[in-house]
């Protein structure tokens, strides 16, 4: 089973001095569109106004611009899952897991960077960066262009997998699924829930990992602490598992 999640905008500012190069990701064979998107990154930072960088990235904060106006060749680097530091990273608790539960989500969680496109989680070599949700790079919409680049190989990819889809909606833009897989909405006294949905994607890929779930057939039968499966919809390629949040 493949899991298909989102990135977080938090990250982790330390690392090491692996370094982007193709040998450190998935694809390696499509790394030069990667390496495309960063060096326009980069370019755009390089010739941008103070105020043009804060519109990029998303904030105003004076300390982060200068930060991420240095080069992001020159940061250090990450392994991808221990890069992201958001809600629902939190709850996957990797480095509480055993060597074998972090090889599962190593090789099975593939992350869809909003600058970096499909990246695997256990892939190294992933540098600290900051690119406002949406925000087009010189009136190029980013997942278009991971979109029209890696979809046939990610198509290939998954062929012969089951498929959890676990991506926030934003990022179903970079690749749209063609073969059956499934997916998860939470609710809590009849709506649909936000931050906890975050935390519960987190919670599910943790016990997935010590579970070493393999096949949706195992997922259906997951026992997951305080939620209860409510209903299952089924619409063309898509399943839907409906969780109760009790």
């Amino acid at each position: 089973m493949k899991i298909l999640f989102s990135p977080s905008e938090a990250k982790y500012k330390d690392g090491n001095d692996i370094k982007f190069t193709k040998e450190n990701f998935i694809f390696p064979e499509l790394f030069k569109y990667r390496e495309e998107m960063i060096n326009k990154y980069q370019s755009f930072i390089n010739n941008a106004s103070n105020n043009e960088i804060a519109k990029l990235i998303g904030t105003k904060k004076q300390d982060v611009i200068d930060y991420y106006s240095s080069d992001i060749f020159t940061r250090n680097t990450k392994k991808v899952i221990q890069r992201y530091d958001g809600v629902a990273y939190d709850y996957v608790k990797y480095d509480e897991l055993s060597d074998l539960e972090k090889k599962y989500i190593d090789e099975n969680v593939i992350i869809f960077s909003n600058l970096f496109g499909p990246i695997l989680a256990g892939d190294t070599g992933l540098p600290d960066y900051k690119l406002k949700q949406g925000e087009k790079l010189d009136n190029l919409a980013v997942e278009v262009f991971y979109k029209e680049h890696f979809s046939k190989t990610l198509d290939e990819y998954l062929e012969d997998e089951d498929i959890l889809d676990l991506r926030a909606g934003f990022y179903e833009k970079f690749y749209k699924l063609s073969k059956p897989y499934t997916t998860m909405k939470f609710i809590k006294d009849g709506k649909v829930v936000s931050h906890w949905a975050k935390a519960y994607r987190g919670i599910i890929l943790n016990k997935i990992s010590k579970n070493n779930i393999k096949t949706t057939q195992e997922l259906m039968k997951l026992e997951i602490n305080n939620l209860s499966i409510s209903e299952i919809k089924v619409q063309k390629l898509k399943t839907e598992i409906v969780y109760n949040i009790i």
